[in-house]
């Protein structure tokens, strides 16, 4: 059974300006056990919650496998970290997540492409690693909440984990 291996939702930015400008620290954990999310707007409490130019693709999901070891969502900052589900090729589909509280349906929008940064805090190599592999961006349908643990994913298509 798929499982939501961790949850992320920042207040801030962390990578701003250029690799060269260094990470941003923040004061607020940014792991959670569970997240809120709203239809239409994203993760409530997360940066990019209600921002108009990131509607489409305010939560960021990431397959757990295609992390080094080490490696977590403080650094690629996706949102959702999944294993056992390949959630890379559900681009232009519809989803549910369900982690016990009701399904959570998003639509898959794009792949989460892997910047720059990922090589100074991952490492050297990281972003051309993870290309094809960074996760997707996806827009939320409707309100609810997920937390870390199994989850029960189904796509629109019919296919379930």
């Amino acid at each position: 059974m798929p499982e939501i291996v961790q949850l992320l939702a920042s207040p801030v930015h962390r990578y701003e300006g250029r690799p060269s400008d260094g990470v941003v620290e923040v004061e607020a954990p940014e792991l959670m056990d569970e997240i809120d999310i709203r239809a239409g707007l994203g993760i409530v409490g997360d940066r990019y919650f209600g921002e108009r130019a990131h509607r489409d693709g305010a939560i960021t999901i990431m397959a757990a496998e295609s992390l080094p070891p080490g490696a977590d969502l403080r650094q690629t900052r996706r949102n959702v970290l999944l294993r056992g589900f390949d959630i890379d090729a559900t681009v232009g589909t519809t989803i549910t997540l369900d982690s016990g509280s009701g399904p959570v349906t998003l639509r898959v929008t794009r792949p989460a492409n892997p910047c720059e940064w990922m090589n100074v805090v991952i490492g050297p190599g990281s972003r051309d690693a993870l290309r094809g592999k960074g996760g997707v961006r996806c827009e939320p349908l409707s309100d609810g909440v997920l937390r870390v643990g199994p989850v029960h994913v189904n796509r629109v298509d019919g296919a379930h984990s």
